[in-house]
């Protein structure tokens, strides 16, 4: 397969850039780790990871997070210095790998985080996860994933168009940073060339058969989860947020929208939260798991 330059500067430049904002970083004392484990039949892009602190007792609440890199790049390793430091904050936390456009075209990506939601429903106890106080967390791209999913969790004529089961689980919650969030907008506005990647549609136009299986926004209903919408003033996916929280709102979902940073601080930007040496991200961070907290103590 030939692999388009945007896709390869996209996975040479990115890794650069996430390496040398992870380098020095370590495992914390406190958390205890489960690494590669196979959810799937799909080798390395169907492994993931879970972290738990070290004096975690019985089920705890869990985040299950898919990453972002437009769908063509990233991996668990490349969030896993975040996802340790989210389960400080008192959860255990699934870091999932997927298949990867456009080696793997849609809806692979949606049916890999349905196996590992299905490897948590059927395996999860094992790693103290309670498979019903889940929060689903993705940005960027992963963001799109995670609210995709969970409008297929949420309204089963949606599911229904996919060739899959949904598993036993309750996500009570979710986090979408720094996302795009109308796939259908997307796949007809062909301005993003990786999302149209991923659809495998960049020398056609979509059909009315994935318009609908894209269309994220029309099957918000009021059982989709709680979120909490973020973005920062110099990211470039800024103008998504304010319209999902406006949606969601309007559905009758509980829903709360921060935005952080200024336009001024550029380092404060797209996915600043993964970087743990900011201080927003930490405050970000902070934020969120507060949200989360509201929808999975008991």
């Amino acid at each position: 397969m030939q692999i388009s330059k945007t896709v390869r500067d996209i996975r040479v430049n990115w890794a650069i850039s996430d390496r040398e904002r992870d380098k020095g970083l370590a495992t914390p004392d406190e958390i205890r780790r489960f690494d590669d484990i196979s959810y799937g039949p799909h080798g390395q892009a169907n492994l993931l990871d879970v972290y738990v602190r070290n004096d975690a007792e019985g089920l705890q609440p869990t985040i299950v997070n898919v990453h972002g890199g437009g769908w063509v790049y990233g991996n668990k390793e490349i969030y896993q210095h975040y996802c340790m430091r989210l389960a400080l904050r008192g959860f255990a936390v699934v870091n999932i790998n997927y298949r990867l456009a456009p080696e793997n075209r849609f809806p692979a990506a949606v049916e890999d985080i349905n196996a590992a939601m299905q490897f948590v429903a059927n395996h999860g106890a094992e790693y103290l996860i309670d498979k019903d106080r889940l929060v689903m967390v993705g940005d960027s791209a992963g963001g799109q994933l995670v609210s995709h999913y969970a409008a297929l969790l949420t309204d089963p004529t949606f599911a229904a168009l996919f060739d899959f089961d949904v598993p036993d689980v309750h996500v009570r919650a979710l986090g979408l940073n720094c996302g795009a969030y109308d796939g259908k907008k997307l796949a007809l506005e062909r301005k993003d060339e990786v999302f149209l990647e991923y659809l495998d549609i960049i020398d056609s136009e979509p059909s009315e058969k994935l318009l609908q299986m894209v269309d994220t926004v029309s099957r918000i209903t009021p059982n989709y989860p709680p979120s909490f919408v973020m973005s920062s003033y110099a990211d470039f996916l800024l103008p998504a947020a304010k319209p999902m929280y406006d949606l969601l709102k309007s559905r009758g979902v509980p829903a709360e929208m921060k935005i952080y940073g200024s336009p001024e601080r550029q380092e404060i930007g797209h996915v600043f939260h993964v970087n743990c040496r900011l201080d927003e991200a930490k405050i970000c961070n902070d934020d969120e798991c507060a949200f989360f907290k509201r929808y999975v103590s008991y």
